[in-house]
């Protein structure tokens, strides 16, 4: 049973923007944390962001200021926003869901290719 799915990849070009969506099944978004990880070719998967304790957010270093992570309840769905983007910002991208530091669920993956 798919339990989290991406869509919004895509190709685009540097300095563009794309908005990626995750709806997740009404479970897992009232008792998970959700978050945004990503994985380059060639990389290990890393930490894009995520929503912590009482509604704050984490960002990788990379990111900050041109990412945003929000949520629509009433949708089960969670955004990440991107904006300036970069061509090392190429990888798959993927939605979780965790319970603290472990991710008990991940989506299939949505590409984002950043090229001119």
């Amino acid at each position: 049973q798919v339990q989290l799915v991406e869509s919004g990849g895509g190709l685009v070009q540097p300095g563009g923007s794309l908005r990626l969506s995750c709806v997740a099944s009404r479970t897992i978004f009232s008792i998970y944390t959700m978050g945004w990880y990503r994985q380059a070719p060639g990389k290990q998967r890393e930490l894009v962001a995520r929503f912590a304790g009482s509604g704050s957010t984490n960002y990788a270093d990379s990111v900050k200021g041109r990412f945003t992570v929000s949520r629509d309840n009433a949708k089960n769905t969670v955004y990440l926003q991107m904006t300036s983007l970069k061509p090392e910002g190429t990888a798959v991208y993927y939605c979780s869901a965790a319970i603290g530091a472990v991710t008990a669920f991940w989506g299939q993956g949505t590409k984002v290719t950043v090229s001119s």
